[in-house]
């Protein structure tokens, strides 16, 4: 089994010390985010655990935990979620300066391998046009060489929720947000992707896309997995067969895997996120935080079957 940790929220960034609690017990709840009736039991264990994915935009304060993930015989790797963006996108995350002394500081504990930075999502507006973003690359990439070998982008998807942000943003602080990926700009596109992958190829690093429709296979960025089987079997020398994510949207190529935690936890609030609604969900939600629950945030009322495999038996909470 694949563990991700987490599409939902930043389990490393906020909730380290809850999920190296879950790894003591040995297990976790699942929470379906459109039923929250529905829970389900999943084994921790590492003899259980082919591998767990980590997904963060400040992985400093989980690092103190790798070295006991590491006795404890688990295989892992991160997604480094790390733009620079202004504070009106990304209100609550370290500065960048920060963040890329992270970045360097993991790489060189765990092995560029095991760390793939995301740029992600690529969001176009009247403050961070194409060449915002070709400056930013350039510069990031030219500090990751060496500490990494694989680069992920996507570009805004304009969810419900985004939306709603999105619109304040431009009332707020009048920045105006376009889809890149409409037909009518395809030229522009087309070249904001060769110039990313000559950034990646001039230092070493592979592009992929996430959950992307578009092929820009012609511009040498590839369709990625960000649960990646492939990746696992080969970091750590396993013969695993997974199936493709059935949950996940149809461009997805992730590998299936079970998701902790839960939405609205999240506390960078970043105006471009899906797993958030607002910064007052999140303050809502966190209100209700237990350390000790295995769900993150809820009591039960007794222990629920826990499985060793991807298919849930289902029970509920109090």
């Amino acid at each position: 089994m694949i563990i991700s940790a987490s599409r939902r929220t930043d389990i490393p960034a906020f909730f380290g010390d809850w999920f190296m609690k879950r790894i003591e017990e040995g297990y976790f709840y699942r929470v379906n985010p459109f039923n929250p009736n529905q829970v389900s039991g999943f084994s921790l264990k590492s003899e259980d655990i082919d591998a767990i994915v980590f997904w963060t935009k400040n992985p400093q304060p989980f690092i103190k935990h790798l070295k006991t993930l590491d006795e404890k015989g688990y295989h892992y790797y991160f997604q480094f979620t790390l733009n620079d963006y202004p504070k009106a996108l990304e209100p609550y995350v370290p500065s960048i300066e920060k963040r890329i002394d992270i970045f360097q500081t993991l790489s060189r504990q765990i092995g560029a391998d095991k760390l793939v930075w995301r740029y992600d999502p690529i969001l176009i507006s009247n403050i961070t046009p194409i060449s915002y973003h070709i400056d930013k690359l350039n510069s990031l990439a030219s500090q990751f060489k060496g500490y990494t070998h694989k680069l992920v982008i996507s570009f805004m998807d304009f969810y419900n929720k985004t939306e709603k942000k999105i619109e304040k943003l431009e009332k707020d602080h009048q920045i105006i947000v376009s889809d890149i990926t409409l037909p009518e700009y395809k030229e522009e596109l087309e070249h904001f992707a060769n110039v990313i992958s000559e950034i990646g190829a001039k230092n070493q690093i592979r592009v992929e896309t996430c959950a992307e429709a578009l092929d820009l296979d012609h511009c040498g960025i590839s369709h990625g997995s960000c649960i990646d089987a492939n990746l696992i079997s080969r970091l750590f020398n396993l013969n695993i067969n997974y199936r493709k994510d059935k949950n996940q949207r149809g461009a997805c190529l992730c590998t299936e895997s079970v998701d902790m935690g839960v939405y609205n936890t999240c506390k960078f609030n970043c105006v471009y996120c899906y797993a958030v609604q607002s910064e007052n969900a999140v303050n809502k939600t966190l209100k209700k935080h237990n350390p000790d629950s295995a769900s993150l945030i809820h009591t039960y009322e007794e222990q629920l079957g826990i499985r060793k495999e991807i298919s849930p038996k289902k029970g509920s909470f109090k």
